[in-house]
């Protein structure tokens, strides 16, 4: 099959590269002209030939509503969009309806699989109608490894399903993070990295995440190369707020998902003000500030109880 990729960074460009792999011809446009085999969109829509398939492989928001634009724009009826970036599914929705109304066909697909994803394959989460799903079977079973796509429902559902992966996500990587952190506490076991690489051997938590946890601690044992700073890239947000409109309690990744804000302060305005609030009701004593953190930290004073 012939289609246009835009996009062409870490999961675009490798996708590009999968799908040529697999016999599939491909025309990339990026940004960048080091890697753009065009140079517009209107150009790439131009090489493809009628009904043309175009993938979109961009960030999420404005970039990916400027290209949907433009694709609106410069398609013709009966072309096939395909958005795979990690976009809202409120967003997918006003991208369907505008593309619709041109007579041009949509799918929103999720997609799971990083870096690994050339190696490995990708996981596809595709949402919309039957028959664009079928003409895109060939693309799909070239970038997923085998059962490694599903065609979750209509339109939106690709992406929504999408959201909800990264929000499980949230809540695995949290659940690793925190035993790791709680073996390191006490001063008993000896081989922390050794025990998570026996976990990832047979028990019932063993995942791809906890394989790649052992990978980084074979790679910096420490983590001494590493700040503690997690940023959330928006996936975790949304699912947090699908839970609220549908009163789906979710502890787990609600609380992940404050954890990585945690992470991001150095000295929590919250925490000072607790610390703040025990010394005044219970005269319980108080750190000041110090260059080091932590309550080990040298040189730290304790206020004495109020009189």
């Amino acid at each position: 099959m012939d289609l246009g990729m835009i996009g062409l960074g870490r999961m675009g460009g490798n996708m590009a590269q999968r799908l040529e792999q697999a016999g599939h011809r491909v025309v990339g446009y990026d940004r960048d002209p080091n890697v753009s085999q065009v140079a517009t969109i209107e150009e790439l829509v131009t090489s493809l030939a009628a009904p043309r398939v175009v993938w979109v492989m961009v960030p999420s928001g404005k970039p990916t509503d400027d290209v949907i634009e433009t694709l609106a724009a410069t398609l013709s009826p009966g072309d096939l969009v395909i958005d795979g970036g990690n976009t809202y599914f409120r967003d997918t929705e006003r991208h369907d309806a505008l593309l619709r109304d041109k007579q041009l066909r949509f799918v929103d697909v999720g997609v799971s699989g990083g870096i690994w994803g050339l190696q490995e394959g990708y996981c596809l989460m595709s949402g919309g109608d039957d028959a664009d799903i079928d003409v895109l079977r060939p693309v799909f079973d070239a970038l997923a490894p085998p059962d490694g796509w599903a065609h979750v429902g209509p339109t939106c559902t690709g992406h929504y399903t999408k959201m909800v992966h990264n929000g499980i996500e949230y809540g695995l990587m949290q659940a690793y993070a925190e035993g790791y952190e709680l073996l390191l506490k006490k001063d008993l076991v000896t081989d922390v990295p050794g025990a998570f690489k026996a976990w990832s051997r047979g028990t019932v938590v063993r995942s791809w995440l906890l394989d790649l946890m052992v990978r980084a601690l074979e790679q910096d044992e420490h983590l001494d190369e590493l700040r503690g700073y997690a940023e959330d890239s928006g996936e975790g947000r949304w699912t947090i707020q699908a839970a609220i409109d549908h009163a789906v309690p979710l502890p787990a990744i609600t609380a992940s998902l404050f954890a990585r804000f945690s992470s991001r302060q150095d000295d929590s305005p919250a925490m000072k003000m607790i610390a703040a609030l025990r010394n005044q009701f219970g005269g319980h004593a108080i750190t000041k500030p110090s260059t080091q953190k932590g309550a080990d930290a040298p040189g730290a004073d304790v206020a004495p109880p109020p009189v």
